[in-house]
């Protein structure tokens, strides 16, 4: 029996710490492990005993790329829960907002992440020496998407200004004119973005996945929608863990999400959003779509890269919208009140669906919280990937099958923090 080990020890260009291990015999692929070993953060057991009103707060110390979406999934369940409907220019500028981020988390991943991988260099830094006017491209074009947080969270990191029924404060339009003149070129650079991503020489591979993704009734998901899949599934978030349930593994201090009806893994990010929401997607973030070779149904997942340039455009065009059409709110919040029960709300965090589920007693303190990240969601199905793809692979030297092993592992941009960072693989092969 022939036997080989790949051990990467830290995963470099992730969000947290990780390693993976991979173990090959007779030249099949015999097992793979995404180990996830950064220590729990105890963040659900944090939330218990405050006052709701304390949540987005807290929740947005949970990553420092994504806040965004924990707050908006908290104060969406919350708001849930005590009966709050949050309409008109509020609702619009925490779409605003979510483009903001999904603007920077996407452009950190592609030009800083995972463009590496493609162009043959062990980080970004290395890139610029060959690519500097690309490099400086998406700098400036993640610099945009922090400003709109910075502007309407307060702050680019840890945002503050986010409140359950809205905001504590609301811009002036005056200042989101200048905005205004900045996504205009950012919605140009996201182009140039796609077409050169499109570029890059993609694996041939492809895998029957179960996608799963918000769907709203007219707009392509940020914080409101069904939950669906491709399979049939459609469901309101308050369903959620009646289709999904998570389970330890000795490997992760993460959990693992699979389907409850059968076991199955199933994907989420932005591949799911795009192929279950191509529709919804704007004229010009379709158009360039197809210019670079994406039908509405990709199911490659080394070309999510390419999907996270679309959606980058998307927001782009989301956020004008927004300023073009913006209104200045009679007050920046609607009006709450304590009651006791629990809420649900899911959000679609850029890396995937992120669901919260709140318990508050009468006076609104929190009595009970889960948080279910998207890491988590799409653990089971990275095993998956590495097992089905890495068998393709194995006649490439050492070196090279670990660099494919962690591009692998990038397709999915995990926030290994966020579910409870580098990775280290382990390749046992004989």
């Amino acid at each position: 029996m022939t036997r080989k080990t790949i051990k990467v020890d830290l995963l470099a260009r992730v969000e947290g710490e990780g390693a993976l291990k991979i173990v090959v015999r007779d030249g099949k692929v015999k097992s793979a492990e995404f180990n996830i070993f950064e220590p729990p953060r105890f963040f659900e057991a944090f939330l218990r005993g405050r006052h709701f009103a304390e949540t987005p707060d807290i929740v947005a110390r949970i990553c420092g790329i994504c806040p965004i979406a924990y707050q908006m999934s908290a104060v969406h369940a919350l708001e849930n829960l005590l009966g709050v409907e949050v309409s008109g220019p509020l609702r619009d500028l925490r779409r605003l907002i979510y483009c903001g981020e999904w603007i920077e988390s996407h452009v950190l991943h592609i030009y800083m992440l995972h463009a590496p991988d493609f162009l043959g260099y062990d980080g970004g830094v290395q890139m610029a020496r060959d690519h500097g006017a690309a490099v400086t491209r998406g700098l400036q074009l993640k610099k945009v998407g922090n400003e709109i947080l910075q502007l309407l969270g307060g702050r680019e990191i840890h945002p503050v200004n986010v409140r359950v029924g809205g905001f504590h404060r609301a811009p002036r339009k005056r200042e989101l004119r200048p905005l205004a003149e900045k996504l205009k070129w950012a919605r140009e650079a996201a182009i140039e973005t796609a077409r050169w991503v499109s570029t890059f020489d993609f694996p041939e591979r492809e895998r029957d996945y179960i996608f799963v993704s918000l769907r709203p009734a007219d707009e392509y998901p940020f914080n409101a929608g069904r939950i669906v899949s491709n399979r049939g599934l459609d469901i309101s978030a308050a369903d959620y863990d009646a289709h999904f349930e998570e389970t330890h593994v000795s490997h992760s201090t993460a959990l693992h999400s699979h389907l409850r009806e059968d076991g199955g893994s199933y994907l989420t990010g932005p591949l799911a959003r795009f192929n279950l929401n191509f529709d919804r997607l704007s004229p010009l973030a379709r158009e360039v779509a197809r210019e670079i070779g994406l039908a509405a149904t990709c199911r490659n997942p080394y070309r999510s890269i390419m999907v996270r340039a679309i959606e980058t455009i998307y927001a782009c065009d989301e956020a004008l919208r927004v300023i073009e059409t913006y209104e200045e709110p009679d007050r920046p919040f609607a009006p709450v009140e304590p009651r006791a029960g629990v809420g649900y709300a899911a959000t679609e965090a850029p890396r995937g669906l992120l669901y919260h589920r709140y318990g508050l007693d009468a006076q609104g303190t929190i009595l009970d919280a889960q948080i279910v990240p998207p890491t988590s969601q799409n653990q089971a199905c990275l095993e998956e990937d590495l097992l089905d793809f890495v068998g393709g692979f194995l006649h490439l030297p050492d070196d090279d099958l670990r660099r494919r092993c962690e591009q692998t592992v990038r397709n999915y941009d995990p926030c290994i923090s966020c579910a409870t960072h580098f990775l280290r693989l382990e390749m046992d092969r004989s």
